[in-house]
């Protein structure tokens, strides 16, 4: 009896044990991040800087009396994730890479030797400092689309209704768009994780963004250059904003589960090293 009471009690302490250690791990995480002054720089960066350059799109954007028009409203709106996307990988990069520039990665390493639960707290704590800031961007972007593309000819009239959330589409491309600077940042973060260097890995990541659709377009054959729309982050997971459904290279949540696996990957990849190599 003494020896299944003893039993018991070491099975019930295991996972109170394991969780007291991953809360301890993710506020060590959330105190570096937070005394880190670029941080809340980079955060407001995002929101400002997307918000800024969809306003700018939409307020260029016509649709002329008489011209054949057939813009996707919402995508239009969302245009600034593209560039707001770039600080997003700034953001997740150094939240790694400025430990290894320090030598701060050994003092973490040792006080915290289980790495992969490191790494699961860094993606965690980026989750949580990219989402309110995504949620700001998009919502910023909507805003602007709603208040502007009528004055620029995209009416009722002309077959384009205000922009609403209560329009379906629109909503899966909102909420799609959030979960795309969240995937974006894991990805990041995976790539930073391997790489070590804070030019290196943004370098790379921002190369596979942005490269990859300009590639798609001086690629000859159009079966490659399909391939490369369905199979590249940015093409793949920027699909979920489209609420047209013309000419799609893969359905829009495809695609976002196709960034899914590329962050996915990223962060496995970055995880065993992490725990294989030295610091």
């Amino acid at each position: 009896m003494s020896q299944t009471a003893s039993v018991t009690g070491r099975d019930t302490l295991r996972p109170t044990t394991g969780t007291r250690v991953g809360l301890d791990v993710l506020r060590a995480e959330w105190t570096k991040v937070r005394t880190v002054p670029e941080t809340g720089w980079l955060i407001a960066a995002i929101a400002v800087l997307t918000i800024a350059v969809s306003t700018a799109v939409i307020a260029v954007a016509r649709c002329t009396p008489g011209a054949s028009c057939t813009a996707d409203t919402t995508k239009l709106s969302l245009t600034g994730i593209e560039v707001g996307q770039a600080v997003v990988v700034i953001l997740a990069v150094l939240a790694i890479t400025s430990e290894y520039s320090t030598g701060m990665i050994r003092t973490t390493l040792t006080a915290m030797p289980r790495r992969f639960g490191v790494l699961a707290a860094k993606a965690a704590v980026l989750t949580g400092l990219v989402l309110p800031a995504a949620i700001v961007s998009v919502a910023g972007c909507l805003l602007a689309g709603r208040e502007i593309l009528p004055g620029q000819g995209f009416t009722a009239v002309r077959g384009f209704a205000l922009l609403s959330l209560a329009h379906g589409p629109t909503l899966r491309a909102a909420a799609g768009s959030v979960l795309y600077l969240l995937l974006i940042g894991l990805l990041a973060l995976g790539v930073a994780t391997i790489v070590r260097d804070s030019a290196a890995a943004t370098g790379t990541v921002l190369a596979l963004l942005y490269l990859a659709p300009i590639l798609a377009a001086f690629v000859g054959s159009p079966a490659w250059q399909r391939r490369v729309e369905r199979y590249g982050p940015t093409s793949a997971g920027l699909t979920i904003q489209d609420t047209t459904g013309s000419h799609l290279p893969i359905g829009p949540w495809g695609g976002l589960a196709v960034l899914a696996i590329w962050a996915a990957a990223a962060l496995l990849a970055g995880g065993l090293l992490l725990r294989f190599r030295d610091a």
